[in-house]
């Protein structure tokens, strides 16, 4: 068997900072004057325990971690972390069961924002504060883990961010600390900015904060019941809309405009791309809600670009209810749950650089059946794309495709509706939250799933989150030989 104490050391770690975050909800709780304030200080205290208990048991043990250690890592931490991230939704004032509370805690940790809480409008402040907390810190660890630990483990075609980042920050970056520093300052100003606009322009001063959390991570829990058509303003959903396609844009640019590389954001294939797909959906929507269902042109482009975006996005943010699109609002949903934002940031699915990098080797190969003697080269932001590379996004796609259908089966034998089954399958692999339908859709939640449906859905959105293959690697009997 092979040795994982410095994986537990590191897990230590983890759990304290996460003791270390139970701790502002339960001084909002205070504040207002909830009671359970003590239910966030005794998870702070367990969680701490056995974080100690882990870091001082194998802090002598520490090693280099390896690829197959960072594989076990990568999963074991946000499992671990939903663990205790779970207790203070079974023991406050949201009540839950211990499937539900798990389903919450992963879906918040891995920025899904599906929920099975109903009324969240009565909900005391502080787990408010705590599902917008668990987002927040999902978001940060999906860019790290995109950024510095998937490019080494060669998964998925993320390998390609590697290409992109290393040589220009070789010089300007060379500590991976350093990096990871730099990737948080920026993640955090631009969280306080966008709680800064939330606040001027109409949020109370805990929306604004929490909205943002959830805004800059795409994840999408509100503190709301009806989401951001609560708030009935157009100022506050052109805020959000920014945040969104900010936070969906990858974050290694936002490093190179700070060191003075102000062309990259222009040049990057993939931004070209997620903002032709997100305006051409937004116009073409748009039309057919005027046309179709005789709605002011105005009021169909707002909806349109706040619905649309935070759907490609993965936010899964709403403010009209778009099961009332038709058939055509309702294909177009669905199919823009699968393809997420850009590699290296907060949003989940599967990504517009793969879909791009697919698109352009079936161009190659129909090119090669015209012309069998020539030579094709398939490229990326200027840079040739090795056979192994587009071998590694292929078999990304497949499986991709096989966990949504054998998840869609699964939920199927729960008597589960077929569109239900479908959107929620889609919505747990591509970690958009909201699916379609009068159950799961923007009007509903997925509190009368059965519990053994949440925990498919649960696993779910872990694989969809870790890049599939970080989950799928631990199931070789070979990784767990030395």
């Amino acid at each position: 068997m092979r040795d994982f104490r410095s994986v537990l050391y590191i897990i230590g770690i983890l759990l304290c900072i996460e003791s270390i975050a139970l701790l502002l909800p339960m001084i909002i709780d205070l504040y207002h004057g909830n009671s359970d304030w003590q239910i966030f200080l005794f998870s702070s205290i367990v969680t701490f325990i056995v974080g100690l208990v882990l870091y001082f048991s194998f802090y002598k043990k520490i090693k280099k971690i390896k690829i197959r250690e960072a594989f076990f890592l990568t999963l074991i931490s946000w499992i671990v972390i939903a663990v205790f991230a779970s207790l203070p939704f079974i023991y406050s004032a949201s009540n839950l069961s211990y499937s539900d509370a798990f389903f919450e805690a992963i879906s918040g940790i891995t920025t899904t924002g599906a929920t099975v809480i109903s009324d969240i409008n009565n909900l005391p402040e502080g787990i408010l504060i705590w599902r917008s907390l668990l987002q927040w810190f999902g978001g940060i660890g999906i860019l790290l883990l995109a950024l510095a630990i998937l490019p080494t483990l060669q998964i998925g075609g993320m390998q390609l961010l590697h290409m992109e980042h290393d040589d220009p920050y070789e010089k300007t970056l060379p500590k991976i600390n350093q990096f990871v520093f730099e990737i948080l300052i920026i993640y955090i100003i631009l969280t306080l900015v966008c709680a800064i606009l939330y606040y001027i322009y109409g949020m109370s001063g805990f929306d604004a904060v929490s909205h943002a959390m959830t805004t800059i991570s795409t994840g999408g829990f509100s503190t709301k019941d009806a989401s951001f058509a609560t708030f009935q303003s157009i100022n506050i959903e052109f805020i959000c809309v920014i945040f969104m396609i900010l936070g969906s844009l990858p974050f290694v640019l936002y490093l190179k405009l700070t060191h003075g590389d102000l062309k990259s954001l222009l040049k990057d294939d993939q931004i070209k791309l997620f903002v032709f797909i997100l305006v051409l959906l937004i116009v073409i929507t748009t039309f057919w809600l005027n046309i179709n269902y005789d709605k002011n042109i105005i009021y169909s482009l707002r909806i349109s670009i706040f619905n649309i975006t935070s759907i490609m996005t993965g936010t899964g943010y709403t403010n009209a209810n778009y099961d009332n699109w038709g058939s055509f609002g309702i294909i177009t949903i669905f199919i823009i749950m699968f393809i997420g934002g850009c590699a290296g940031s907060t949003t989940g699915g599967i990504k517009i650089f793969r879909l791009q990098l697919l698109f352009r080797g079936a161009k190659a190969q129909i090119k090669k059946l015209t012309q069998p003697h020539g030579v094709f080269v398939t490229t990326f932001n200027n840079k040739t794309v090795g056979e192994d590379t587009f071998n590694s996004i292929m078999f990304f796609f497949f499986m991709y495709i096989l966990i949504f259908i054998l998840s869609a089966v699964l939920l199927s034998f729960y008597n589960i509706d077929f569109l239900t089954s479908l959107s929620a399958s889609a919505s747990a692999i591509s970690n958009v939250g909201p699916g379609i339908g009068k159950i799961i859709g923007p009007n509903g939640n997925y509190s009368s799933i059965p519990d053994s449906a949440k925990w498919i859905l649960s696993i779910t959105m872990l694989i969809g989150r870790l890049e599939l293959f970080t989950f799928l690697v631990l199931l070789s009997s070979n990784f767990w030989k030395k």
